[in-house]
């Protein structure tokens, strides 16, 4: 099963004593550079169900310890959701961070990912799913009594400064668990609500801070007006195409590098770009590409020109 979202994934090994990098960008020290002043027992599923009961979300996805993976990640398995986790490499990140909320955070976003139902996308991980993840992560983190510092612990000791294409700089992170923990804060005790349907996109009840879904509960964090959902959101950005099958189309927060996104026939696709107000979508033409500003708040369609025979984009008035 394709692992779908991977949080921690090792993917480069330096030298024998040198830091690994992982895939999706985060630094994990080898065993021996570990502190070892702190321990911590580790009980993932305890942890997790402490989450769904601080957040008054009905668990409906599965835990498994898979020790020797150097990872934690998301996934869906037979339609079934899973979190699963090396619970060596969790208590590393433990020790390195020097706090057992560290591992803990990795959990919750994780537990983000299926919160948000981005494992029911192929696309995989992008920052603006990274972002959302990270948001609930600090929404968690504050409803199960750790304070800033401790939310921030993972991410300080071990994100990458440089953003990806599937995933954001440090700086990004950080103020995006900042900002759930903040949230969770000030709204106080609520039902955030939760996605229990692994087969349909979309979040049934929680923050729409992507293109997820609507929101009729507590919000982790994410931006824009939080009490409509995309549809009756001005702010969002709604993509059409006139075409009588799906397209894929490009889209980007930079400018530079660009992710695929699927634009259904007769369907609006709304969505943000999380870290700015404003994105890029790149089309097909002739033989290359042509590359459009997008700005939030406004509908556009994309439509085949006839004469030039390529895809052009205008912007729909008001």
């Amino acid at each position: 099963m394709k692992k779908l979202i991977i949080f921690f994934l090792i993917a480069i090994s330096i030298s024998a004593q040198a830091q690994k990098i992982t895939g999706c960008g985060f630094k994990v020290p080898p065993r021996s550079l570990l502190k070892s002043n702190f321990a911590s027992v580790y009980e993932a599923k305890t942890i997790l169900k402490n989450m769904l009961d601080s957040i008054k979300w009905k668990e409906n996805f599965n835990v498994r310890e898979e020790n020797g993976i150097r990872n934690a990640y998301a996934t869906i398995i037979r339609n079934a959701r899973w979190i699963i986790y090396d619970n060596n490499f969790l208590e590393d990140i433990d020790a390195y961070a020097a706090t057992k909320w560290a591992s803990i955070s990795v959990l919750a976003h994780e537990m983000g990912h299926h919160y948000y139902n981005h494992v029911v996308s192929n696309q995989g991980s992008t920052p603006p799913k990274e972002i959302e993840a990270d948001a609930f992560s600090g929404y968690v983190m504050y409803k199960l009594g750790a304070n800033l510092n401790e939310s921030l612990a993972a991410m300080n000791a071990i994100a990458s400064d440089q953003a990806s294409s599937s995933h954001p700089a440090k700086r990004d992170r950080l103020a995006a668990i900042t900002r759930g923990w903040n949230t969770a804060k000030t709204e106080g005790p609520g039902n955030t609500g939760g996605n229990t349907n692994p087969n349909q996109g979309g979040n049934s009840g929680g923050n729409p801070s992507g293109n997820q879904g609507g929101n009729s509960g507590g919000n982790p964090g994410g931006s824009g007006n939080t009490n409509l959902p995309p549809v009756d959101d001005p702010s969002w950005i709604s993509l059409t195409i006139q075409s009588t099958k799906t397209q894929t189309v490009q889209l980007s927060d930079d400018g530079k590098i660009f992710q695929p996104a699927e634009i259904k026939a007769g369907e609006a696709f709304l969505f943000r770009f999380e870290i700015y107000q404003f994105g890029w979508l790149k089309l097909p033409y002739f033989n290359g590409y042509r590359t459009y500003k997008l700005m939030h708040g406004k509908d556009y369609s994309i439509l085949w020109n006839r004469r030039s025979k390529n895809w052009t984009l205008v912007e729909v008035p008001n």
